[in-house]
């Protein structure tokens, strides 16, 4: 039989716990906050998280450290958040590499689902499959028709192994049903540089870094990636539309937090990225990148993270392509 005198002393930390949570819940952020973007500074991936990141700052009055950990295909700086404290003040920027990378590698230090807890998505980008005007084809249907005549004759571009321009491009392949011959680059502009110059003849690279190339007539813009079409490229038409049915492949930027952060926390994060993602010049930044302000919170983003990583696994399978 339990004493009064414990009883009381269990009713009163059960209070004080209580009483915790909802000075946290009213209180959150009381210090800054720390982003960590496991890419190398001022790429594709990081740009849009460091918008958002400023954006945060100014909402949640507190600070928003960017914190790069490039390397390993994203699993570096995705296996620090995954063991940070669960406290609210430590969130991973993802993109679609996070669920790609669970394919690639043998062995991860965490699990991409278990270990996290879902925050939002922020923003989606697709890709445009561009190619050098000396090859002979104006749309993705007479792509796919000279790939089928050429099997494996056709270069295509990436900026790495395992990167979403290989993994965009080979689901491309695989839905068309053709072969076509993959030349990794040590990054875009390397790949990109290449494009231009007409050494290799197709790519599939982020908007952002091509449109001028495009509208220069130094590339020819065949579709875009994603499920409409790109404010930025009005008149080319999706790869779905042109004839390749059942492809998209957005690229999309989201926020992560370790597994079992509080409620209250990743309340707060949507509440004020939900509004933030609605002002003008916010939306102007992204565009400015190809992107689009996107919101999803976080069962939505959580449904989507996991939904893509057998879609991914099976390309990944499909390419033979495999780390460690």
């Amino acid at each position: 039989m339990i004493s009064i005198s414990r009883l009381t002393t269990v009713l009163f930390m059960g209070a004080a716990c209580c009483a915790a949570a909802v000075v946290h819940a009213q209180n959150y952020p009381v210090r800054p906050l720390r982003m960590v973007v496991p890419f190398s500074p001022g790429g594709a991936a990081d740009v849009p998280g460091r918008i958002l990141a400023q954006k945060l700052s100014e909402g949640l009055g507190q600070q928003m450290v960017v914190d790069n950990r490039p390397g390993a295909g994203s699993t570096i700086g995705t296996d620090i958040v995954a063991k940070s404290p669960a406290d609210g003040y430590t969130l991973l920027m993802v993109s679609n590499t996070h669920v790609i990378s669970a394919s690639l590698y043998k062995k991860l230090p965490y699990d991409p689902i278990a270990d996290f807890a879902a925050v939002l998505q922020f923003a989606t980008s697709p890709n445009v499959l561009v190619v050098h005007p000396s090859l002979p084809v104006k749309s993705v249907r007479e792509l796919v028709a000279l790939a089928k005549a050429r099997p494996g004759q056709v270069d295509y571009a990436s900026s790495g192994n395992g990167s979403s321009q290989h993994l965009f491009t080979a689901l491309f392949t695989t839905l068309a049903g053709v072969n076509m011959n993959h030349v990794p680059y040590k990054g875009s502009a390397q790949a990109r540089a290449d494009l231009i110059s007409g050494q290799i003849s197709v790519g599939v690279p982020g908007i952002a870094s091509v449109i001028q190339y495009v509208k220069a007539g130094r590339l020819r813009a065949l579709g875009v990636t994603g499920t409409k079409r790109s404010p930025q490229l009005p008149r080319v038409p999706t790869i779905a539309e042109g004839g390749v049915k059942g492809y998209a492949a957005d690229q999309w930027f989201g926020l992560l937090a370790p597994a079992k952060t509080p409620r209250d926390a990743i309340a707060k994060l949507n509440a004020v990225t939900e509004r933030m993602l609605k002002q003008p010049d916010l939306q102007k930044s992204f565009e400015n990148l190809g992107a689009e302000a996107s919101y999803l919170g976080p069962d939505q983003f959580g449904a989507l993270v996991k939904s893509e990583l057998p879609k991914w696994g099976k390309v990944v399978k499909a390419t033979g392509i495999q780390v460690n």
